[in-house]
């Protein structure tokens, strides 16, 4: 008896590859239509500089099962994708990058995977293409993450992943410029999977997506979905505090054992220093977690949308 075939929206952020997208619907259509009894497609144009939205609205021309959508501005991957997963119309989601990094022929691996008791699995690339620094940035982003997530899995995370739709009721409601989807997938799950597939190297371009984002999107994470930073912050704090105590020991030990106070400018202006900054560290956490309270407050959206296209 063959598996029931699920209907299946793909979301695809879009930004700078108009000469990619018709490669990659060719691709992708052969895949959906083998595997899925429904299907479509969108596409998030994500403020992209190039003609990628005129693209899309060929794309969508040409084919009933594609939408597009074209924010007004450059709102960040994780943005574009919360935009798609929030239009999607299926009861699975799947989402891969708009460069042919994630080859559409690896997909099926993913939604056999789904049903085994997953509401969420990754595809994971079987080993890293993107160089030293890249690769070293990623690693630290998926620490990061796994303590944002607080779940083992975060180490095997990809933007190349599938999930059940209903999932999207755990943040229906976020409102909230820094936005994380493998964190807010956490918020209506704990069952993840993955399975290794393999990765190409991106069709044409270079990666919009630098170490340097990656660093940024990091630190996103963890001072927007985790206490760590917080905790760390007490742990440095204890910790100086501690050290203060074992000179106070020792100054005191020098007065009435040796007679003599400590002298020297240099260890008193040592010791100021180390205190001043562990106190400017621990302020620094601090005006990071206000700052993010202060943008929430404001209630600015994760992202707005110009226009759309096709799926009426």
């Amino acid at each position: 008896m063959s598996a029931v075939k699920p209907a299946l929206s793909v979301v695809i952020p879009v930004y700078n590859s108009a000469g990619m997208l018709p490669t990659l619907v060719a691709r992708l259509e052969p895949v959906l239509r083998g595997q899925c009894s429904e299907f479509e497609l969108i596409l998030i144009n994500d403020g992209s500089r190039d003609d990628s939205w005129a693209v899309i609205e060929r794309l969508c021309e040409q084919h009933a099962w594609i939408r597009g959508i074209d924010m007004l501005r450059n709102y960040g991957q994780h943005n574009a994708i919360l935009c798609g997963i929030r239009a999607a119309r299926h009861e699975w989601i799947a989402t891969m990058d708009d460069d042919l990094q994630h080859p559409p022929e690896e997909l099926p691996k993913l939604l056999a995977e789904l049903p085994k008791g997953l509401d969420v699995v990754y595809g994971p690339p079987e080993r890293e293409q993107h160089g030293f620094l890249r690769d070293i940035a990623s690693q630290i982003t998926k620490y990061a993450l796994q303590n944002a997530m607080g779940a083992d899995t975060a180490r095997s995370v990809s933007a190349f992943r599938v999930f059940r739709t209903e999932l999207r009721g755990a943040f229906e409601e976020y409102r909230n410029p820094y936005v994380s989807i493998d964190v807010l997938l956490t918020w209506g799950t704990r069952k993840f999977g993955s399975v290794r597939v393999r990765h190409d190297a991106r069709a044409e371009g270079v990666s919009n997506y630098t170490y340097r984002k990656l660093l940024v999107h990091a630190l996103n994470m963890i001072t927007g979905f985790s206490t760590f930073p917080l905790q760390l912050a007490s742990w440095v704090g204890f910790l100086f505090a501690l050290f203060g105590m074992v000179v106070l020991g020792y100054v005191l030990v020098s007065y009435f054992i040796r007679g003599s106070s400590v002298s020297g400018f240099t260890f008193l202006a040592s010791v100021i220093a180390i205190f001043s900054g562990a106190q400017l560290f621990a302020l620094g956490i601090l005006g990071e977690y206000l700052a993010r309270m202060h943008f929430r407050m404001m209630d600015r959206p994760a992202y707005a949308v110009r226009r759309k296209k096709g799926g009426e």
